[in-house]
């Protein structure tokens, strides 16, 4: 029996986003009576997104429709980078080059909720804390920290830096530095969930049984929901910083796989608008694992 996953309302509903930035409410309720969402959960849901501003609403019921806002989509293109990222990674794309990217604020105490988002944001980045108010990134985050302060009226208390020499204690060695900076173990087990939840869907794309519509899209929105789940505290160090083998190197193969396996049963039709950047990206990147003969997935 396949494994259940469980997905919050609020996934669900920004999973669901066209390319119009708009969700179609008798899909929305569809797809969440199949995962085991009421009605009333949906509305519940719905009604806080547009309290909450991150929705306008037109309709009632199952014709409604729901219109996400700027700051919503917003939030879309970011994650692209990433996963975009992550899957160069995976194929040797991205080597390293040695540089530390660093990023240091003081926000007085008057401001505490511009200083704890821009705390999170810098998380959220990849990056770790090396001491109060300074954060350390493997990546160059330079775009995505700035954007993020100058929206937050934080910019002017921003300070960005390089180095290639740095240092905790005794330790300078940089995969020494990593395990020491990043929950390493943490992002390890979230990636082997996600190759163990993978797997079953995968097989159930690849057989000859017929899928509904419906039943391909709960399929899409159980794989990015875990997809998320493993890359939010990924902090997509480079390979070389990283414990081999990595578990995310496998779990990604196997989402890359599964999307391949999806483009070709929906005959590429619309679809929402998360999964069409997750499509591109990651139908890349099983057209790499195939050329490179690593199309059947490990395991382990």
């Amino acid at each position: 029996m396949t494994e259940h996953i469980e997905i919050p309302t609020r996934m669900l509903v920004h999973a669901l986003i066209r390319e119009d930035a708009t969700v179609d409410a008798q899909e929305l309720y569809a797809v969440a009576n199949t995962l085991g969402m009421s009605d009333q959960q949906v509305r519940l849901c719905i009604k806080r997104l547009v309290a909450d501003g991150r929705f306008t609403h037109q309709g009632r019921g199952r014709k409604a429709q729901l219109h996400a806002t700027a700051d919503t989509m917003r939030t879309l293109a970011p994650n692209a980078d990433f996963v975009r990222h992550a899957f160069r990674q995976d194929a040797g794309l991205a080597p390293w080059d040695g540089v530390w990217h660093l990023a240091a604020f003081a926000v007085p105490e008057s401001a505490r909720t511009v200083r704890d988002s821009l705390r999170e944001t810098l998380v959220h980045l990849g990056g770790a804390a090396l001491q109060g108010g300074l954060y350390v990134c493997a990546n160059a985050w330079e775009p995505y920290v700035e954007e993020a302060a100058h929206r937050l009226g934080a910019h002017g208390a921003l300070t960005l830096l390089t180095t290639t020499d740095l240092r905790r204690g005794d330790a300078r060695e940089p995969a020494a530095l990593a395990s020491l900076l990043w929950p390493l173990t943490e992002v390890a087990d979230r990636y082997h969930r996600l190759s163990r939840l993978t797997r079953p869907r995968l097989a159930r794309l690849t057989d000859a049984t017929a899928l509904s519509p419906s039943a391909l899209l709960t399929l899409a929105v159980e794989l990015a929901a875990e997809l998320t789940r493993a890359m939010e505290p990924d902090p997509l160090l480079p390979p070389e910083l990283l414990p081999r083998p990595w578990p995310g190197t496998e779990a990604r193969e196997l989402i890359a796989l599964s999307w391949a396996a999806l483009h070709e049963r929906d005959g590429g039709e619309a679809r929402p608008a998360l999964f069409r950047l997750y499509a591109d990206i990651t139908r890349e990147a099983a057209e790499r694992a195939a050329q490179t003969g690593r199309n059947a997935p490990r395991r382990g």
